[in-house]
């Protein structure tokens, strides 16, 4: 009984001393470290609910973006993040992430770096990096898409490098392949135009993970050097060899333009500063395939305020107009929602006609969800077509006048100012003949006006003005059911 009550004692002794060296050497706590690390390393980003798209189960063949702009490791102390995506992995491993970046010392390259999960050493580890055609940062996009019609989704980076030109890289996952190799450059285009993925329709039993899908090509529009029309291009189709697993050229089509008066084209597609901006300022709407205007979709683009209004489904996207860049058919503009500064959207804007233009929009969230682009496509400018363009009546007038607004004061430099108990509101106006009817369109210079602009009206009666609030449509002029504005004038 003595012997086996000194055996349990040594035996209590020997466990203490075990559990204190555990503790001292820190073995304990790394191996919940690890634990905890790996679970951080597996958590999904949850799809926000102010955005209202789509869940985080995708369906195959939907385009989705990821925007954490965190690294899974720090990268050199020289190099400069841009946009990172971070990928699913197609081996049920943690996420795989795609940096792309810019060097300090090194302002005309940029490069994209993959980043896998090492299980060996429980980190994340830089595998490669390569050089992408695109060198300006602020143009930069990268998303992932099922391009091949595999399931194997693409990594794809669009923007513009120091030309001016459009570019798109794409790297693919190749099957089999070593990780260190996985990856290979499938296309690399540049061109003094515009590329785009021509998506088409996938069968249901694609949809279903049953069979593939046909793959999508790539078009690239550029312009045509033999003809003297500015507006000629030529399309060039690039499909997937299987053989080679390379995007290939396999046809080249002339796309005649529209014949219009060169010299004015010249003028709009000279690059100069402002140039094309000024001539997209006011409201487009949406054409459809069929050549039919559709009045519940449109946009207004204001760069006097730096504003772009995206109107669309009864919903009203407000966009700031950052920046934009000059193209050989129009512009490139990036721009960024006032709500949600995570969500991007890049606008290529090209000349059709003297008032039509085509729009190619991506959409950079910045978040972990999957998206639907629905603002591709041709939109006519709203109201200056033919015998319907507004004439101005009288451009601006010097007069006092009385309102429910306040004190309401026009001045002959075509600018206005309400005086309301202390309060002074100002802005610009004009008065223009639309479909016969006189109206007065008003814009604030308040950045936090309610509306952008507002247009008016105006009938006389017993010496008084009076103002009804309209909207302006391709061929109608719509009452806002607002209350009148009496406006009597001050002698």
């Amino acid at each position: 009984m003595k012997k086996a009550f000194v055996g349990f004692s040594i035996g209590i002794a020997l466990i203490s001393i075990l559990l204190i060296i555990v503790l001292a050497t820190g073995v304990w706590e790394q191996f919940f470290i690890q634990e905890e690390e790996e679970e951080i390393v597996r958590t999904r980003i949850v799809t926000p609910q102010e955005v209202n798209l789509y869940s985080e189960a995708q369906q195959p063949g939907q385009v989705s973006w990821s925007g954490n702009i965190d690294t899974k490791i720090p990268l050199e102390e020289s190099e400069i993040v841009i946009s990172v995506l971070n990928k699913e992995s197609d081996d049920n491993r943690p996420e795989e992430q795609f940096a792309v970046y810019r060097i300090a010392s090194d302002s005309g390259s940029v490069f994209m770096t993959f980043l896998y999960f090492d299980e060996s050493i429980r980190s994340y580890k830089r595998m490669w990096n390569m050089p992408i055609s695109a060198t300006r940062p602020e143009t930069i996009s990268i998303y992932s898409q099922d391009l091949i019609g595999d399931r194997n989704n693409c990594v794809i980076v669009t923007g513009m490098n120091a030309q001016n030109e459009h570019t798109m890289t794409i790297f693919r996952r190749l099957p089999g392949q070593p990780i260190q190799s996985a990856y290979r450059k499938i296309a690399e285009l540049q061109i003094a135009g515009s590329i785009v993925v021509q998506e088409g329709s996938r069968t249901l039993a694609y949809q279903q993970g049953i069979t593939r899908g046909r793959s999508y090509n790539i078009a690239s529009y550029g312009h045509d050097p033999r003809s003297s029309n500015i507006l000629d291009q030529i399309e060039t189709i690039y499909s997937f060899n299987t053989v080679s697993q390379q995007y290939e050229q396999t046809s080249v089509t002339r796309i005649p333009g529209s014949q219009l008066e060169q010299r004015r084209l010249r003028e709009l597609l000279s690059g100069a500063s402002g140039v094309f901006e000024n001539f997209i300022q006011g409201l487009w709407y949406y054409v459809s395939p069929r050549g039919t205007i559709d009045t519940r979709q449109y946009l207004y683009f204001d760069p006097a305020r730096r504003e772009i209004i995206f109107y669309g489904d009864d919903a009203q996207q407000v966009f700031h107009w950052q920046m934009s860049t000059p193209t050989r058919y129009g512009l490139y503009i990036r721009s960024q929602n006032i709500s949600i500064s995570t969500l991007l959207r890049f606008i290529d804007i090209e000349l059709e006609s003297l008032d039509r233009v085509k729009l190619r929009v991506t959409e950079d969230v910045r978040l972990k969800i999957t998206i639907s682009t629905s603002w591709d496509g041709s939109y006519r400018r709203a109201i200056l077509t033919g015998h319907d363009k507004p004439a101005p009546i009288t451009g601006a007038v010097d007069a006092l006048y009385d309102s429910s607004w306040g004190k309401l004061q026009l001045f002959s430099s075509g600018e206005y100012a309400i005086t309301s108990g202390g309060n002074v509101r100002k802005g610009r106006y004009v008065f223009f003949n639309a479909n016969g009817t006189e109206l007065l369109e008003m814009r604030p210079e308040d950045a936090n006006a309610p509306a952008a602009r507002m247009v008016y009206r105006t009938e006389s009666a017993a010496g008084v003005k009076i103002l009804t609030r309209v909207k302006l449509g391709t061929d109608s002029i719509t009452d806002m059911m607002e209350p009148p504005i009496t406006l009597t004038k001050i002698d």
